[in-house]
């Protein structure tokens, strides 16, 4: 059974589980039903930040532009531009063997594609969650159900993996950003194209 976690709540992950290794993130979420002229494309991404939480480098970004980290420690399963149907609307697997040492934290984050040219924020989105599956017995181990605290805000810092004396744990963040993708990037430490 799942631990449902609560906005700020952390969980340890690896020291009751040493053998955890393979994790995949889902993320889901539905569209709320009246028209803003457009459809909604909303985008997984993860930033391999330093004990700083910056990135120290551009391939330290996993998105639809760049799906797998260099080290293979993190790679994203493809956009799914719709989010339409059931279940996990997109997925990122992390392999905590394979992530460099210089990488201390992995944020999860949802952004909303063109949002300010379509007009859409977080306000329009509901039921968003994150959760972390152990990929060797397909068990859900952490799920975290964002709410609906969210207004004009195009960028999510949904939850991260951090190490915490050489132990994984998972932090639900819930953190709205204005400025979708671009801000992101900018708070970790990166330029944004």
């Amino acid at each position: 059974m799942p631990i449902n976690l609560s906005k700020g709540q952390k969980i340890d992950l690896t020291k009751g589980r040493p053998s955890l290794h393979k994790i995949r993130v889902g993320l889901g979420w539905d569209v709320n039903e009246f028209d803003t002229g457009g459809s909604f494309d909303l985008d997984a991404s993860a930033f391999l930040a330093a004990g700083n939480g910056k990135c120290t480098q551009d391939t330290d970004f996993v998105f639809y532009g760049n799906l797998e980290h260099p080290s293979k420690a993190v790679v994203h399963t493809g956009d799914n531009r719709t989010g339409e149907g059931e279940g996990d609307d997109e997925v990122i697997n992390v392999d905590l063997s394979l992530v460099p040492d210089r990488i201390e934290r992995i944020a999860f984050t949802v952004t909303i594609y063109e949002a300010e040219k379509k007009n859409q924020n977080f306000g329009q989105v509901s039921n968003a969650y994150i959760r972390l599956i152990d990929e060797e017995t397909n068990e859900e181990i952490v799920r975290y159900d964002l709410g609906e605290d969210f207004s004009i805000e195009t960028a999510i810092v949904v939850g991260e993996l951090y190490k915490n004396n050489g132990d994984w744990k998972f932090n639900a963040i819930g953190s709205g950003f204005q400025g979708g993708l671009a801000a992101l990037c900018g708070h970790y430490g990166l330029e944004a194209e």
